[in-house]
């Protein structure tokens, strides 16, 4: 068994859609990257990553890479988890939580669980996606950003 945690931080933005766990959440700012900026699915790349010792994220899809800008994360967690299969272990669970004021995703979380999901062939009780505030407390409790942390468990086939 391999154990990972990730993290990841975007800002605020406007003219961005705001993709969180691959669904697009209606508000008026979506977040700033070279790539779809999820931070959900980024936070669970850096995970698995983690967990194998291979890097982060940064490594393996840097944003100085035209063929990562605008893609979409679920796309690079495809190729994560072909990593992770390569190097024999499959997930066993994943617990992850997105930290944002607003907006309130609790409409969004079970649509975020299924795709994160699909993409890593597993049933859907194995992928826990939650929210919480900062109670108005720094960058994400001011609205300039939203952040996200996710702790995997990886099982040796």
């Amino acid at each position: 068994m391999r154990i990972g945690i990730g993290y990841d931080v975007h800002r605020l933005v406007e003219g961005r859609p705001l993709i969180l766990g691959g669904v697009s959440v209606p508000h008026q700012r979506g977040l700033l990257g070279h790539s779809d900026a999820d931070v959900l699915v980024h936070s669970i790349m850096d995970a698995m990553l983690g967990a194998l010792a291979l890097g982060d994220i940064g490594k393996h899809f840097p944003d100085t890479e035209a063929a990562y800008k605008d893609v979409s994360s679920l796309k690079l967690l495809e190729r994560v988890k072909t990593l992770c299969l390569g190097k024999g272990y499959i997930i066993a669970n994943i617990d992850a939580v997105i930290i944002a004021e607003r907006p309130k995703l609790a409409p969004y979380i079970q649509a975020m669980r299924e795709n994160i999901a699909d993409v890593l062939a597993v049933p859907a009780e194995l992928v826990s996606v939650k929210a919480t505030t900062t109670e108005g407390l720094g960058f994400c409790g001011s609205g300039e950003g939203v952040a996200a942390q996710a702790v995997i468990l990886l099982a040796q086939v």
